[in-house]
């Protein structure tokens, strides 16, 4: 009777403790085989059964079919107010066990569940993993956080929420995306542009100044531009003629400015949006082959041995400046001083304003063929194989650069490096502080015939029909412009803009390369006449337009300009 009444009190503690799950929830005990006497009364003296205790197996199956039987019973729906018979025992229970038991015991559960059921644990166990952490952590928090993602990256995550979509299109978040991508103001062409109206003493443009600029609308219409270079379908191109037959041997463009030189004579001013000529100047008697242009002022260098200075506004000839003996070939202008380059092996510093000549520059063997000016040194490349450094207001030759086995025709000087093309296939890299040869670049098999130098990087364009691109700081050729797509004929021109190298060529195309890949993206141009005399002369480009100048020096293509129109507000 002991075990009996020990029975009996567990039942009605187990009761006890269960009262509040509702008076309609019965009590679950385990049910037992009846004690049966002599007189097969299953009954006590008080009137309660009396269960006599049998093997665990079958007091579990019992306890099961019990369960069962409630499962199937039970009227009610189960809710936090009405759970399941025993559920605060169970949960009871699973708190008790020790970590690894708990995870036991939740594989088994997970094994035990159906598919909807435990898409439901999915549903309900998901949510606690996914925190906003953006919108929990202080405003600057979240937006360095943002900064780490690129730029279509935040795009997606502006979707996200109104909150993101505030943080995302932060102002400032934007603005150090376009100096990472080197977009509008922080791009090298409007750096240059900026650096030499500073040395200029000009005031900072206008847009510079507003403040704030949107710079998520400067980065997405420069990415639209970038796109219209890759993929957009070329639209017809403007075409703008008026040196009749003759060749066009020097091209600038500048502000929706172009101006054209040619051995006619003349140099002619166009407008790039509308095509059409502003002004013909005339005075040179005989070709002119250089050419300048800052803002208003152009100057042009000729073979009657004079430079002259013009008002591209008026077309009026401002000044012409005598001193050379011989063909003007080459010039530099800059802080308004020009130094021009001349086949009598002199060159010559010249102030814009008043004409006047300020300094002569001589020890040129033979004829300067190339010059660059930095506001502070000029260096120079002559026919005589070699490059000189100077210190105009000196009229002194610091440096003089040896090297070269012929002749050079082409010239960097970043103020730093100065980098040197010549006939004798070779390109080298110089110190400008001690006018030591830091590095002969060789690979091409011909006569480099531009380059452009920006930081660190050199493209090199040359007669054997290839454009490579150098590290000038380890004299290593990172990319060959070449395979099926390179040109057939030499490289007559080139430019970089933005993410981009453009070439011409005596081919008669113009070929768009990605300069980070050395990708071929597309042709830009192909003349008709390409490969049968049809030939590009000059580039020259602003980061939404192209201008080419084409012709033929045995009739089979007139000459013209073709202006290329990418910007992004321009319709399709």
């Amino acid at each position: 009777m002991r075990s009996l009444k020990g029975s009996w009190t567990r039942g009605r503690k187990r009761k006890r403790k269960g009262e509040d799950v509702g008076d309609e929830s019965p009590e679950i005990l385990p049910i037992k085989k009846p004690v049966t006497t002599d007189d097969d009364d299953p009954m006590d003296d008080s009137g309660t059964y009396c269960n006599q205790l049998d093997s665990p197996d079958e007091v579990q199956e019992v306890e099961v079919e019990a369960l069962d039987k409630v499962k199937v019973t039970r009227p009610v729906i189960p809710s936090k107010e009405n759970p399941p018979p025993q559920m605060d025992a169970w949960l009871h229970i699973f708190m008790g066990w020790t970590h690894a038991e708990r995870l036991m015991a939740i594989n088994e559960l997970i094994a035990s569940c159906e598919p909807t059921q435990v898409r439901h644990m999915m549903q309900v166990i998901e949510p606690q993993f996914q925190r906003d952490f953006i919108s929990l952590l202080p405003k600057e928090l979240a937006l360095y956080v943002l900064s780490f993602l690129d730029p279509k990256d935040l795009l997606k995550a502006a979707q996200t929420c109104k909150y993101w979509r505030i943080l995302a299109d932060d102002n400032l978040l934007w603005r150090e995306k376009c100096r990472e991508a080197g977009v509008g103001y922080f791009s090298a062409m409007s750096q240059r542009i900026h650096r030499s109206r500073h040395r200029q003493g000009l005031p900072v443009p206008q847009e510079v100044q507003t403040s704030p600029l949107r710079w998520k609308a400067i980065y997405m219409r420069q990415h639209n531009v970038e796109m219209n270079w890759r993929f957009r379908d070329l639209r017809p191109s403007k075409v703008l003629k008026g040196h009749d037959d003759h060749v066009i041997t020097c091209l600038q463009f500048s502000n929706n400015r172009i101006v054209s030189g040619s051995d006619d004579n003349t140099l002619k001013v166009w407008s790039a949006t509308t095509g059409k000529c502003l002004r013909t100047l005339l005075g040179h008697t005989g070709g002119v082959w250089s050419s300048q242009m800052s803002g208003a002022t152009i100057v042009s260098g000729s073979t009657d041995r004079t430079l002259r200075v013009w008002d591209a506004e008026t077309g009026n000839c401002l000044h012409t400046l005598y001193g050379h003996t011989s063909t003007v070939r080459c010039m530099h202008l800059c802080d308004r001083k020009v130094v021009s380059g001349s086949r009598d092996a002199t060159l010559r510093m010249w102030d814009v304003d008043t004409g006047d000549c300020l300094h002569v520059l001589v020890g040129h063997m033979a004829a300067v063929r190339c010059v660059q000016y930095n506001g502070h040194l000029v260096v120079s490349g002559a026919y005589d194989y070699m490059v000189r450094i100077w210190d105009p207001e000196r009229e002194e030759c610091l440096h003089q650069l040896s090297g070269h086995t012929n002749r050079v025709y082409s010239l960097q000087f970043d103020g730093i490096h100065v980098v040197s093309g010549s006939l004798d296939t070779s390109i080298r890299v110089w110190d400008v502080e001690t006018g030591s040869c830091k590095h002969t670049l060789m690979g091409h098999q011909s006569l480099t015939s531009g380059m452009e130098l920006r930081d660190n990087l050199l493209v090199s364009g040359n007669a054997d029909s290839t454009v490579k691109i150098w590290d000038v700081q380890t004299g290593q050729c990172l990319l060959t412009l070449s395979g099926a797509n390179k040109h057939l004929s030499a490289v007559t021109c080139l430019q970089l803009i933005n993410k981009f190298v453009i070439t011409s060529s005596d081919d008669g195309t113009v070929k768009l390369w990605d300069i980070k890949t050395g990708e071929f993206v597309r042709n830009l141009v192909a003349l008709s006449s390409g490969g049968s005399g049809g030939v590009v002369w000059r580039i020259r480009a602003s980061e939404t337009k192209l201008v080419c100048a084409v012709g033929s020096r045995n009739g089979t293509e007139e000459t013209k300009l073709l202006v290329l129109d990418f910007d992004a507000d321009t319709p399709k």
